[in-house]
């Protein structure tokens, strides 16, 4: 590409003006990308800037006729009223190499001449924004005096397809002019071509008026149009096509009852503290296996953990809390307990109680999972394995049908009384009898004292 060497002039202006060392640079291009240095200019917007110096060079110049100069400032105007610098948003030497020249004009021109009718908006704000924008950060100790708020002539946005439109009408300009200049001809259009050419898009709207009004009008008169039927030919009315009704979608297979729809594991409490708003209620962090990214999960010391809230101050020493493997319930969904959001269920086996005694009195014992448990490890009743659902549905109720089977038996195992659930218990093939014990692949789940106790 051609080098864009700058004027003498302009190279001792950014020797005094510019903020760093970009003045030894005596290319144009080089000396922009010295200036601004995350700036990266294509190939077109080097050879653009380039053309600008060349123009910032004799614009405004003593030497110029007074036409000649207007028009330069007229072309400039125009070319800045949809850009933001001289290559449209990004920065370069150019601008400033316009600013030179223009600030001491602009400083003398009246009102009018800056936001007249046909004054120059678009180069006083250009002027505004080099002088004074952060980005050039130039070192001036005359600004030209710009009131932003005096405008004279406000004019309106620039039309971004009107400005197209002209663009593109200046190219059909000069390529007909190189036409001309060629001495070629261009080619002539004959017969009904030619005229339908030269009709303007306003005729052509007008003549399909007309043509559909006199549709209009043979339809009232009983006359026929071109290509309808003949007169007095029967109309045929169009066959309405009957509704297929749409298929619907399968309704979703709804798994049968079971404690397996159940989502029991072991846990982990790696933490536990009370309650900062509740007495009797303890907050304990829990890791339960969820892979990184699980709803209503969160990272404690690397693990993925749930924040549990569970009613066990006052029942359960703290220091019990602490570092111990637990059995979790985890597609309960999540409730906040007073301000805190709880996302599993700790479970805890207590005495049976006479109907209207206090239920949480205690002694109350948490169920213990095989001492070689790991966090995540699936639990589940014997003969009522299954998949679990991944967030039970409150309406089904589904939790409250089946927890009334959780019990624990005389060998201090944790277990489920089929019998106790009516809509399980029975005779048959498909029904389950007697009292399934609660596992993991590791071995039995277990209570430490209580007997025929209720688990929950």
């Amino acid at each position: 590409m051609a080098s864009s060497p700058l004027d003498e002039s302009l190279v001792t202006y950014l020797k005094t003006h510019a903020p760093n060392n970009a003045a030894s640079e005596t290319d144009g291009v080089k000396a922009s990308q010295s200036l601004f240095p995350d700036i990266t200019y294509t190939d077109a917007e080097k050879a653009e800037l380039t053309q600008w110096l060349a123009t910032a060079a004799h614009i405004a110049s003593s030497t110029e006729d007074a036409a000649k100069s207007a028009e330069r400032l007229s072309s400039l105007n125009t070319h800045l009223s949809s850009r933001t610098t001289i290559l449209g948003a990004k920065p370069s030497v150019a601008d400033i190499a316009i600013y030179q020249k223009l600030a001491p004009v602009v400083s003398k021109w009246s009102g009018e001449e800056r936001t007249g009718e046909q004054g120059h908006h678009h180069i006083v704000r250009h002027v505004d924004f080099v002088q004074n924008s952060s980005i050039f950060g130039l070192k001036l100790d005359d600004k030209v005096n710009i009131d932003l708020d005096n405008v004279i002539f406000k004019i309106k946005p620039v039309d971004a397809k009107a400005e197209k439109e002209r663009k593109k009408k200046e190219k059909e300009a000069a390529a007909a002019n190189a036409v001309a200049t060629s001495g070629a001809t261009p080619t002539t259009l004959t017969g009904d071509q030619g005229v339908e050419e030269k009709k303007s898009k306003k005729d052509k709207v007008k003549d399909k008026a007309q043509a559909a009004g006199d549709a209009i009008a043979s339809t009232v008169a009983g006359k026929p149009t071109s290509g309808g039927p003949p007169e007095g030919a029967p109309t045929k009315k169009k066959e309405k096509k009957e509704k297929q009704p749409k298929p619907q979608k399968a309704a979703p297979v709804e798994k049968p009852l079971s404690p397996a729809l159940i989502d029991l594991r072991v846990g982990h409490i790696l933490k536990a503290e009370t309650h900062p708003n509740a007495d009797s209620l303890f907050v304990s962090t829990i890791a339960c296996g969820d892979a990184p990214g699980t709803d209503n999960t969160s990272e404690y010391e690397g693990q993925v953990v749930r924040t549990v809230c569970s009613g066990l101050n006052g029942l359960i020493p703290l220091a019990d809390m602490q570092n111990r493997k637990i059995i979790a319930v985890c597609n309960l969904k999540p409730v906040t307990m007073r301000g805190v959001k709880s996302c599993a269920m700790v479970l805890a086996a207590s005495p049976k109680v006479a109907e209207g005694e206090d239920s949480h009195k205690g002694p109350v014992e948490l169920v213990n999972p095989p001492a070689d448990s790991k966090a995540g490890d699936r639990v589940f009743f014997e003969g009522w394995e299954g998949e679990p659902e991944a967030v039970l549905n409150p309406k089904k109720k589904v939790w409250e049908m089946i927890q009334p089977g959780f019990t624990t038996t005389d060998a201090l195992e944790v277990g489920f009384n089929v019998s106790v659930v009516p809509q399980l218990a029975g005779e048959g093939a498909d029904k389950k009898t007697g009292v399934a014990k609660l596992k993991t692949a590791a071995g039995l789940c277990s209570v430490t004292t209580l007997k025929d106790a209720v688990v929950r």
